[in-house]
């Protein structure tokens, strides 16, 4: 099979440097904990976990050692109360994420009611949000109803949001007729540049793969994007999640992966997939 591989893909800078931070402490410290999984992937996270790194939940559950802070982040708050417990801390926030921090603390300093562009849930949101006081999570045009009462708003956005939610947004807010907004772009430049090769080789291929943790927001962005000009897109975690089946009448796969995936997963996945040979079933057409 022919394959096609996205000219942009795979771990970033933000990521390569966490991992770098991870087996760097590991090699020099007895014990070790990460509050989070360091990056979403269950490969490198498992990998860690065999050479001794900790994932936890809550500071609670951490007595002595050294703290690595994971890739997302972490609230004032957190390194605050690591802090005093007298734990060591090692930051492998990402230097783009750090920059939102300080960005939404500026912007509550100066008399903005913060909102950030994103998914409540995702951890680089919440360790943002615990910068300032009141933040407003936007992550659909109905979340705009909690900014009523507010004339001032400064909006930031998440990191691995796609510049079109995020313009989307902003203009919908607008639209609801605030007297003063103050727009910072904080999008991930590595991030747009992945969508866009992502999209651009989708629409070249029969069958596009992603390949990511099925919890990395960066990763399910890429899906979505691909879904919506090839509707035969595949989030994977990795070759053995694969039906096979789905490459019967494939002539050109294409292969992305998110920021937080090894290259060695995406070599593993891109030769397999070379390899596969399987004759063209009756009547079958590319997607």
């Amino acid at each position: 099979m022919k394959v096609l591989v996205a000219e942009q893909c795979g771990f970033c800078p933000g990521v390569r440097n966490a991992i770098t931070l991870a087996h760097d402490t590991l090699a020099r410290c007895k014990v070790v904990y990460c509050l989070g999984p360091i990056i979403h992937n269950e490969d490198v996270v498992r990998e860690l976990a065999d050479k001794g790194l900790k994932t936890v939940d809550r500071i609670d559950e951490i007595e002595t050692g050294t703290v690595l802070i994971r890739s997302h982040g972490a609230t004032r708050e957190q390194l605050e109360r690591i802090r005093a417990r007298g734990l060591e801390v090692v930051d492998a926030t990402c230097v783009l994420v750090k920059r939102v921090q300080k960005i939404a603390r500026s912007l509550f300093e100066e008399g903005y009611k913060v909102v950030i562009i994103g998914d409540a849930n995702h951890p680089e949101v919440k360790a943002v949000v615990g910068y300032a006081e009141d933040v407003a999570v936007i992550g659909a045009e109905s979340d705009i109803d909690k900014l009523f009462g507010h004339k001032k708003l400064g909006v930031i956005c998440q990191t691995t949001q796609s510049p079109d939610h995020f313009a989307e947004m902003v203009g919908r807010i607008i639209r609801r007729g605030f007297s003063e907004l103050k727009v910072v772009n904080t999008l991930c430049r590595e991030t747009i540049q992945r969508q866009s090769a992502a999209v651009k080789l989708c629409k070249q291929v029969d069958v596009m793969f992603v390949l990511g943790g099925l919890h990395s927001a960066n990763t399910c962005k890429l899906a979505e994007l691909c879904r919506e000009h090839n509707p035969a897109t595949f989030h994977l975690q990795n070759w053995e999640e694969l039906d096979t089946n789905i490459l019967l009448g494939r002539r050109i796969a294409g292969v992305t992966a998110g920021a937080s995936t090894p290259d060695s997963v995406i070599d593993a996945f891109v030769q397999r997939l070379r390899a596969f040979d399987s004759p063209p079933q009756a009547g079958a057409t590319p997607a």
